[in-house]
């Protein structure tokens, strides 16, 4: 029998891809948007998603829904795929409401909790290989919710699968990725937020999409609460301008015996507009990701699997300037 599974937040670049990873996979595909919300440009004509309208926190209206849509098989997987804007205020109103109302339906349609988790909960002194039971030690804002986060799904009593990973890259724009590093890129310029040679983690979200599905198929393996990690890429600046210079000369952005020249974040000027912009003062507060190394260790997940799903980086790169409408094929084609 076909099984369903109920991404919140589908609209988002991690919902909407992990949504198509389910739907590749035969799944049925509830995609959850708030009410009045447009359909994804990129989602439209997608028979396999089938879009709710509701507000996450009316658990009767959504449960309905749910329900009416799944059919006799019922909803056997939510994914929390809902985020709240970046900045430390919204975090902090918005972070637990919506984790409780995704137990909520949880625990209305007896469905399994799946949760895209990051490394902010392990704070600065964080060693270089993280592993599922590395103590937690956050000193930010979004470090300390994201450990509340995971507390209280624990304590819940909801089955769910908690898997954590790196920066995202690909799938759209949203990301340090595509708002930061490869910004000017078609004008021959890498900015990086940290020094050349500092590795940190990577994820490219059709890979993680893909890990989501493969684990919801082993739920029933795990226990009643499961923390994994993904590992991605393990990379550092100069390695990303191996890869990407080779597709900026394909593009004609530099010539053929050019590098994309490296720029540094001006963190001096974001901690200054900080007092000011919210956002930027979010963001400054977690500079130390990019300046200690770090990298997820997925051997309990490999266990489990037998494997990660992994793309080349070069491969995934260059999937990922396509995704943001930078790449001709030619280009993609040409890439070494």
């Amino acid at each position: 029998m076909q099984e369903t599974v109920l991404i919140l937040g589908a609209r988002g670049r991690f919902g909407l891809a992990t949504a198509r990873a389910f739907a590749d996979a035969g799944w049925q595909v509830l995609a959850h948007k708030r009410p009045g919300a447009p359909v994804p440009a990129q989602a439209q004509g997608d028979a396999r998603l089938r879009w709710l309208d509701a507000d996450v926190h009316d658990t009767t209206a959504l449960v309905r829904m749910a329900r009416e849509q799944a059919g006799v098989s019922g909803v056997a997987v939510v994914v929390h795929a809902l985020n709240p804007a970046y900045t430390n205020t919204a975090w902090k109103a918005q972070a637990l409401p919506l984790t409780d109302a995704a137990l909520a339906l949880c625990r209305a349609l007896r469905a399994t909790l799946m949760l895209p988790g990051n490394i902010y909960n392990f704070g600065a002194a964080m060693p270089a290989l993280l592993a599922e039971d590395t103590p937690q030690a956050a000193q930010t804002v979004k470090g300390r919710i994201r450990i509340g986060m995971e507390e209280q799904i624990r304590r819940s009593g909801v089955r769910s699968v908690v898997i954590r990973a790196g920066d995202y890259f690909g799938s759209g724009s949203g990301t340090w990725f595509d708002q930061v590093i490869v910004k000017d890129i078609a004008r021959g310029v890498f900015t990086y937020p940290g020094a050349l040679d500092v590795p940190t983690a990577w994820a490219y979200l059709p890979d993680l999409a893909r890990t989501f599905v493969a684990l919801a198929h082993k739920r029933e393996q795990l226990p009643a609460f499961a923390v994994l990690h993904f590992a991605g890429y393990r990379i550092t600046a100069r390695q990303w301008l191996e890869v990407l210079t080779p597709l900026a000369r394909a593009q004609g952005w530099i010539t053929a015996d050019a590098v994309l020249r490296y720029k540094r974040l001006p963190w001096a000027f974001i901690r200054l507009a900080a007092f000011v912009v919210s956002k930027w003062a979010a963001l400054a507060e977690m500079r130390y990701l990019w300046d200690t190394p770090h990298a997820l260790d997925n051997h309990r997940l490999i266990r489990l699997l037998g494997a990660e799903p992994h793309t080349a980086l070069a491969t995934a790169s260059a999937a990922a300037l396509q995704d943001l409408g930078l790449l001709t094929p030619q280009a993609q084609t040409a890439r070494a």
